[in-house]
């Protein structure tokens, strides 16, 4: 039995998977694996951990791996892809292919076809090929100035929103929600807090901003229904430079926000609809790792 494995390296979350040639055999998760983020000594043990936790659900050694995908963002970095390389080789036999997550969610959609992919994770950016092999990105240019859309943007917008709801002169339950995440007691707690070095976990609000929205609260639905927009304006800007007629074109959605905030689904699908009547896109939201598993799968050089 040939055994392959295939990752998804997230900003929170490593996602790895254990298959023969048709049938997945073992799964496991463990913590994030960016590594501008996190740096090398994280990353390594959130890839290692994820491996062996995969495989021993499986129930076979690492070391019986004969080939491995392994997609992150930052990996279109040499130095990133070298470094992820080595982590892997410390661990599974084998052959070791270290892409851009970009790609494993691209294959994901829609294997070699044309598409166009937004990732709505931690970060966000949105990726697509044409026909001919031609290739447009648009965002993805880091936390601090662009991931328009992704939960670390969210956080963000959910605290400037609940402030700019206290300058009103109102008290929004949201507020509330952050203060407790955040163990902090006053307004002047939390705008040091936010504006301290080095950066809070922004992305880390994202829950709190979903618990808000369920409940109708306006500076939560309007954070929410902004970050659809945003996301839909990533691949309105890739359908636009790839695919002229739009006609056809296949859109998929990927990462937590689109997976758990329904609204940012919706929203997302009325804009990037709005724009481009024709293209076609995908209602499921599509899972990376099953990308990596497929390029895991398909014979290296």
């Amino acid at each position: 039995m040939t055994i392959y494995l295939g990752i998804d390296g997230g900003g929170t979350k490593t996602s790895c998977v254990v298959a023969n040639e048709k049938t997945v055999l073992g799964s496991a998760t463990s913590g994030g694996s960016n590594i501008t983020r996190l740096g090398e000594a994280r990353v390594r043990e959130s890839l290692q951990v994820a491996v062996r936790d995969a495989c021993a659900s499986a129930g076979i050694d690492p070391q019986q791996v004969k080939s491995a995908c392994v997609g992150l963002s930052g990996a279109g970095r040499p130095e990133v892809r070298d470094a992820v390389a080595r982590m892997m080789a410390e661990i599974v036999g084998g052959k070791v292919l270290v892409v851009s997550d970009l790609e494993t969610t691209l294959e994901a959609a829609v294997g070699g076809g044309p598409g166009v992919i937004v990732i709505g994770g931690t970060g966000s950016i949105a990726y697509g090929r044409d026909a001919n092999g031609r290739t447009a990105r648009a965002g993805g240019w880091g936390l601090a100035i662009s991931d328009e859309g992704s939960g670390e943007w969210i956080g963000r917008a959910a605290v400037s929103s609940v402030l700019s709801a206290k300058d009103a002169g109102e008290d929004p339950p949201l507020l509330a929600e952050i203060l407790k995440l955040w163990k902090v007691s006053t307004l002047d707690e939390l705008v040091r807090h936010a504006n301290a070095s080095p950066t809070p976990d922004f992305a880390s609000l994202f829950p709190s901003v979903l618990k808000a929205a369920e409940a109708a609260e306006a500076s939560a639905l309007k954070v929410l229904r902004a970050a659809g927009m945003a996301l839909a304006g990533l691949v309105n800007n890739v359908i636009g430079r790839l695919f002229p007629d739009s006609r056809d074109v296949p859109v998929a959605m990927s990462g937590g926000v689109f997976r758990q905030s329904e609204l940012v689904r919706k929203v997302f699908y009325n804009e990037v609809v709005a724009a481009h009547p024709e293209a076609v896109v995908q209602s499921e939201v599509v899972d990376p790792v099953e990308g990596a598993l497929a390029l895991a799968r398909k014979p290296q050089k």
